[in-house]
């Protein structure tokens, strides 16, 4: 048997980015250089805990970025994309678009 040579686009849906919370950050995290972890947080309404624990996740594989310092004597943390996760976000946006779009329609 034969590979089929078009598979259908949630082949291509990147597993990492299914998660709603996980999309949010690497989303908003692709139209800035860098964030502070508590901007970040309020900007898309989710916990300190869930912040954290989601941006482990994505710094792990690859797609975030997370810097931690002080501003003064109080510590701070902010978070960046990677090259890697911007590339990541193209393509998961491009396989939901062709999912959308029918562009999985059997071809004859």
């Amino acid at each position: 048997m034969t590979e089929p040579t078009h598979l259908h686009p949630r082949h291509r849906v990147d597993e990492v980015l299914t998660a709603p919370v996980r999309l949010s950050i690497v989303a908003a995290l692709s139209r800035v250089d860098e964030v502070e972890f508590a901007f970040l947080r309020d900007s898309i309404e989710i916990s300190d805990s869930q912040l954290s624990k989601q941006a482990s996740q994505l710094e792990q594989v690859g797609y975030v970025a997370v810097r931690k310092g002080h501003v003064g004597k109080r510590p701070r943390t902010w978070l960046s994309v990677t090259e890697e996760g911007r590339v990541a976000l193209r393509w998961h946006l491009a396989a939901l678009q062709a999912i959308v779009d029918g562009d999985a329609a059997p071809h004859e």
